[in-house]
């Protein structure tokens, strides 16, 4: 190829924004109507799969595991509290708090799981173990790629936090 010649690269159209919101949405419902099966939502069955695997925890831990905001957590483990699968109970001092799932709590998470391996599976097959495989590597770099541009705009030497797979 000359200096002359460039190579054409595509320029994106639309909004990222909206295009992942109505993926997500569409992702969401897939997965409500499976895991709701068992009477959780795919956020809480998220959030009581994360307690489970990651043990008795403090809440500001949950949170930036789960890339959530302090507020969206204690909002969202309201339910679970309130229904006997989580509990909050003494910490390391006085001040402090760990979130853990009870035997209950562990039980609806086993229900729950059984679920979101039906959903998981039937995305697998509608959209292709390959489609799945190259999302999931694109959405993790440009996760990584976003937080790390936040990272040196905030000065934060905190990278990516753990996710918890299969859950």
């Amino acid at each position: 190829m000359s200096e002359l010649q460039t190579v054409s690269r595509p320029v994106p159209l639309g909004c990222t924004n909206l295009k992942l919101r109505q993926l997500m949405r569409q992702v969401s419902r897939h997965y409500d109507d499976e895991v709701g099966k068992s009477g959780l939502k795919g956020t809480q069955y998220s959030l009581l799969s994360h307690v489970v695997k990651l043990g008795p925890l403090r809440a500001v831990d949950l949170a930036t595991a789960m890339k959530i905001s302090a507020s969206t957590l204690s909002r969202n483990l309201q339910p679970l509290m309130t229904a006997g699968w989580l509990v909050m109970g003494p910490g390391a001092d006085a001040r402090s708090k760990l979130i853990a799932a009870t035997p209950s709590g562990c039980d609806k998470r086993t229900e729950a799981q059984q679920h979101w391996r039906v959903a998981q599976q039937v995305l697998n097959a509608r959209l292709g173990a390959d489609m799945v495989s190259a999302l999931h590597g694109m959405l993790d770099e440009a996760m990584l790629r976003l937080s790390a541009r936040a990272d040196e705009s905030q000065g934060s030497p905190d990278g990516p936090s753990e996710e918890v797979s299969g859950h």
